[in-house]
């Protein structure tokens, strides 16, 4: 990739290269417990519970509460089930690569983000021993990459988002679709049926009371983290000059020394805005904020390492 190019498309190489970088990431929060006899740290993520083993003898010290008292009638024997802790949990990534996410004002476009983004999570969950997989779309396409647990599936996500990110251009003729992100969404919906973990990077253009419906049923058997990429432009208007702003066939040009255009720019910035917050407050939701000017790595993990949303319901 070209100097000229960087920031604006991201390489499969350049997201290979982030494998380091995610290391010191988590998405697990420890907490003390309140309950005795338990351990002194507990995860603030759903747990992954517990998947019976064998059957045995009951031995002196064991719970009385393992006890299987229906084998125990029949062999006259007390007789305990043992469980190991399941070890998996599948994560699943949403990577929006939309022509809504090709706008960048300062440091990178917003899909180049969202791809530093997935990619840093894909690494992340593969170093924890999990599973990863995840759906990548555009205005036009849904990928979807089945959950695996190996180098070659995260690079194989790595390589689905860089295809999509490469073919976005300014001079794109194809209508935006905003529905786009729902279908994405319904799709892990299909799939994410308990226990997976769930990260969407998006913009949440076009985010509708469906995009809302379909994040609530995710989350109530699967952890959902949203990491909404987002450009300051909009929130520090400038006082003069012209924005041009196209919808595929249509351009329109705004220019800035209207007072009631930055007013109205504004206003729907913040509206949006307020409706997003409220899926963290309404939902349960964490919505993490992460800017395109500033770079990826030091913003996730100084959101993730924030306890303030890893309040997940017990």
């Amino acid at each position: 990739m070209s100097e000229a190019a960087e920031g604006v498309y991201v390489s499969v190489e350049q997201l290979v290269s982030l494998e380091a970088r995610a290391r010191d990431l988590s998405f697990l929060q420890k907490g003390a417990v309140q309950q005795q006899l338990a351990g002194r740290m507990q995860s603030g993520m759903r747990g992954r519970g517990l998947s019976f083993e064998e059957l045995r003898e009951y031995l002196p010290g064991d719970d009385v509460r393992t006890i299987d008292w229906r084998v125990t009638a029949r062999t006259n024997k007390p007789v305990v089930r043992v469980y190991n802790e399941e070890k998996e949990r599948p994560a699943l990534i949403v990577v929006d690569q939309r022509i809504n996410m090709f706008f960048g004002s300062r440091r990178q476009m917003k899909s180049v983000t969202a791809a530093e983004a997935a990619a840093l999570c894909g690494w992340r969950v593969l170093g924890s021993g999990d599973r990863v997989g995840g759906v990548v779309f555009n205005d036009t396409d849904i990928d979807e990459a089945r959950p695996h647990r190996s180098r070659e599936a995260v690079i194989g996500l790595a390589t689905r988002i860089a295809r999509q990110n490469q073919n976005l251009t300014a001079a794109s003729m194809d209508t935006p679709r905003e529905e786009q992100l729902d279908k994405a969404l319904a799709m892990v919906a299909d799939v994410a049926h308990h226990d997976h973990l769930v990260i969407v990077i998006s913009d949440f253009d076009g985010h509708t009371a469906t995009t809302r419906d379909i994040l609530l049923r995710l989350s109530a058997r699967n952890d959902v983290i949203c990491i909404l990429v987002y450009d300051p432009f909009l929130l520090d208007l400038p006082l003069s000059g012209n924005l041009v702003v196209s919808g595929g066939s249509l351009q329109a040009e705004l220019a800035f020394r209207h007072s009631s255009t930055r007013e109205a720019i504004g206003d729907f910035a913040r509206q949006r805005g307020r409706e997003l917050a409220a899926w963290q407050k309404e939902l349960g939701l964490p919505m993490l904020p992460v800017s395109a000017a500033e770079e990826t790595a030091p913003q996730l993990r100084r959101l993730l390492d924030q306890s303030a949303w890893r309040q997940r319901r017990r």
